[in-house]
């Protein structure tokens, strides 16, 4: 028997949860895994679980990573925003390397040029920005999935009691359920099971993630984002498919309820509506986005500047879109380690800090 749940983070049990893994996989078809968020990607490939695995269990990445899936026609926008005057556009990190159509033209690339473009580590950061400069128009780019909305809902709530209109949002937020389905419809779809994130669960509750099984026969593991939290969930989802029943379980009970963060829930249920959505590899989606509702409109920089969606583009040889759907793997892509690399990315795969492209470039691996 594998490690109990309450001691299976400890080191010297991996070993004895990867035999087990084995002895339910050795003989049988590969089991191939879908994790379906950026960080759970950056920690399997740093303790090399793809290669510990292998041959029995493959494990896929999927479209997890939000600054990967957001399309490159809404960098584009964003581009073109960064260039008006008296704007400031704030936003993560990450975003601010990933190119729109054209190979190189990034924010950091126009914050060079004279643009004005901050970092922020939360919203929170981008409405101080805006209460610092009266004078200027402050944009914060509102990217992530159920894990950062609530936290982007809080300042827009925040910025409507102060009247603060100097501030505005231009909402990129994705939804996960809507985005699995048109997954898992996709004539190309080849998994077995699913590690489903631990901190959009933590929001959403686990139960969100109960339709894989219910509806398409798929098990489902919430799991958390050590090596131990991974190699158990991936023996819970072998024990599911060795005894043909298929069900969501919870690996991440230390953090993740069934039913979720309510006060999350309700700033969020507050301030959004559900959209449809353009992903990165995946095209439109019905309602997988969010966009504010109109009591908030005010804070909208989709309406404050006129930014419309624009037509979907991939850059010749650039594979995201089919590693976004676990249909290949990051060194698959022509591109990959060439004409693609840290220092000079075509594809946000290989630009943010959750991409499965950086993270086999960091790490090694598949």
């Amino acid at each position: 028997m594998p490690p109990s749940e309450a001691d299976f983070r400890r080191p010297s049990n991996a070993a004895a949860l990867v035999r087990a893994i084995r002895s339910l996989t050795d003989g049988a078809r590969p089991l191939r895994i879908m994790e379906i968020c950026g960080t759970h990607t950056m920690a399997i490939a740093q303790a090399g679980l793809r290669e510990l695995l292998a041959p029995g269990v493959r494990l896929v990445s999927g479209p997890g990573c939000p600054v990967c899936v957001t399309p490159a026609g809404a960098i584009d926008a964003i581009l073109r925003l960064s260039q008006r005057p008296g704007v400031i556009v704030a936003s993560y990190g990450d975003l601010l390397r990933v190119p729109g159509t054209a190979r190189g033209d990034t924010l950091l690339r126009r914050r060079a040029l004279g643009a004005r473009v901050q970092t922020v580590y939360s919203p929170m950061d981008a409405l101080e920005a805006a209460r610092a400069d009266p004078a200027a128009e402050v944009v914060f780019l509102g990217v992530g999935f159920e894990t950062t909305a609530p936290g982007t809902a809080a300042c827009i709530l925040a910025a409507a009691e102060e009247g603060l209109t100097n501030f505005s949002v231009l909402c990129l937020l994705k939804r996960t359920e809507p985005a699995l389905r048109a997954l898992i419809a996709a004539p190309d779809f080849a998994v077995d099971g699913f590690l489903c994130p631990g901190h959009v669960a933590a929001v959403t509750g686990a139960a969100a993630f109960a339709f894989l099984p219910r509806d398409y026969g798929l098990p489902a593991v919430v799991s958390g984002f050590e090596a131990g939290d991974i190699l158990y969930s991936v023996w819970r989802l072998a024990r599911m498919r060795a005894e043909g029943r298929p069900a969501l379980e919870n690996e991440y009970t230390r953090l993740v309820r069934d039913e979720g963060n309510p006060a999350a829930q309700a700033a969020m249920e507050q301030v959004f509506r559900p959209v449809p959505s353009v992903w990165r590899g995946l095209g439109p989606i019905p309602a997988s986005g969010l966009a504010l509702k109109e009591a908030f409109a005010p804070w909208d920089a989709a309406r404050k500047f006129g930014l419309a969606p624009e037509p979907e583009t991939e850059t010749p040889g650039c594979r995201c879109g089919a590693v976004l759907r676990g249909v290949c793997g990051p060194r698959e892509c022509p591109l990959f380690g060439r004409a693609c690399t840290p220092a000079d990315p075509v594809g946000p795969c290989m630009v943010s800090s959750e991409g499965a492209c950086a993270a086999a470039w960091k790490y090694g691996g598949a």
